[in-house]
């Protein structure tokens, strides 16, 4: 059985003689399936990095749209019914057999708990009938490291993660040593884009309309709040921002007129926030680079705000490629592989963990 192909996408792939890839060089195998898009992954060390072989992603966006959010049960089945065709088209696409795979890996947390089961079984599954190695990947590990794909390598740098779930200021020393800066105390940015989105009578998810829209707004035009946290200033609150856009639209006579304007002064708020606490965890800790990844990490008008204060600073922004920036296998894969490159495997008994601490991994 193969997916047809409407049912999933294409990031990428190369074939082995096209990148002076041996056999010499490690091969893994991925899995993602912590919430709402199955996909999976094949990546091997090359001469001068990591190429993903094949990386296909499986969305169930069109059919969580209809709830206006990702339904947990609705998911679950989703991704049962889709893995094992997306695992047998992402080895063709490869040009590989299962035998060449050295070792596997799948996103064991933080996620939806139903979601991350489908996903590790089936990678504890496949390596437990080749015999070969499984690592359990921190799926926040996967957008970190992301940004340094390409580069094989893991330099210190400071990591600016937007989701759905997370915003995180991360000071990375290297690759599985990593330290928490801030964190959201509510609602996530791309939560609260969502939320937001809802409001405004938007598709889900809220997140690319309400970006499109504000292209057309001015962000001067209502002046919502920065939560500056004087207590913890490397955190982030969005729960506010959202409270005040609701306070607004309870106020207008036809907010849809407005929507443009509300729309680019709420994006503007959030990315103020952003931008402006990453630089000040950049001047704590020095790092030179700073890293965008997550979902959110697709925002152009982010990117260009960050992109302008970095260089203001003498500071390197390195992005996330867009095909690797929302829920995928191919991040996975990466830090599957420097795992497998650097530490011993997990035992086949490992379960998943639906708040897996990034920390936990040092």
């Amino acid at each position: 059985m193969h997916l047809s192909a409407n049912l999933f996408s294409r990031i990428l792939t190369f074939s082995l003689s096209e990148k002076g890839i041996t056999s010499a060089q490690p091969m893994l195998l991925a899995i993602e399936s912590s919430c709402d898009e199955t996909a999976v992954a094949i990546i091997r060390r090359g001469p001068d990095g990591p190429y993903l072989l094949s990386s296909l992603i499986s969305s169930q966006i069109e059919i969580h749209r209809q709830y206006g959010g990702v339904v947990p049960e609705v998911a679950c089945r989703n991704h049962a019914q889709r893995i094992r065709p997306l695992v047998q088209q992402a080895i063709i696409d490869a040009g590989v057999t299962l035998d060449q795979i050295d070792a596997f890996a799948a996103t064991r947390g933080p996620g939806l708990a139903s979601s991350l089961l489908v996903g590790l079984a089936y990678a504890k599954g496949l390596a437990t009938a080749t015999g070969k190695p499984f690592y359990g990947v921190n799926h926040m590990e996967g957008h970190l490291l992301s940004p340094f794909l390409e580069l094989g390598t893991v330099p210190p740098h400071l990591g600016l993660i937007v989701s759905g779930g997370h915003t995180l200021l991360i000071d990375a020393q290297s690759h599985g040593n990593y330290q928490f800066l801030g964190r959201t105390i509510d609602d996530a940015a791309g939560e609260a884009f969502d939320k937001v989105g809802r409001m405004l009578q938007l598709p889900y998810p809220g997140g690319p309309e309400i970006e499109k829209h504000a292209r057309e707004g001015n962000p001067k035009t209502f002046r919502f709040p920065r939560a500056p946290l004087k207590d913890r200033p490397l955190d982030f609150s969005f729960s506010g921002l959202k409270t005040a856009v609701l306070y607004q639209l309870q106020k207008l006579d036809d907010p849809q007129a407005q929507l443009a304007d509300i729309c680019a002064s709420f994006q503007a708020a959030v990315i103020d926030t952003l931008v402006r606490k990453t630089l000040l965890a950049a001047e704590k800790t020095g790092h030179k680079i700073v890293t965008l990844s997550g979902g959110v990490a697709c925002n152009k008008a982010l990117q260009e705000e960050l992109r302008l204060a970095c260089q203001n600073e003498g500071i390197e922004l390195r992005l996330t490629r867009p095909a690797l920036t929302t829920d995928n296998a191919g991040m996975i894969a990466f830090a599957g592989l420097l795992a497998h490159e650097n530490r011993k495997p997990d035992p086949l008994n490992i379960g998943i963990d639906p708040n897996l601490s990034l920390t936990a991994l040092r």
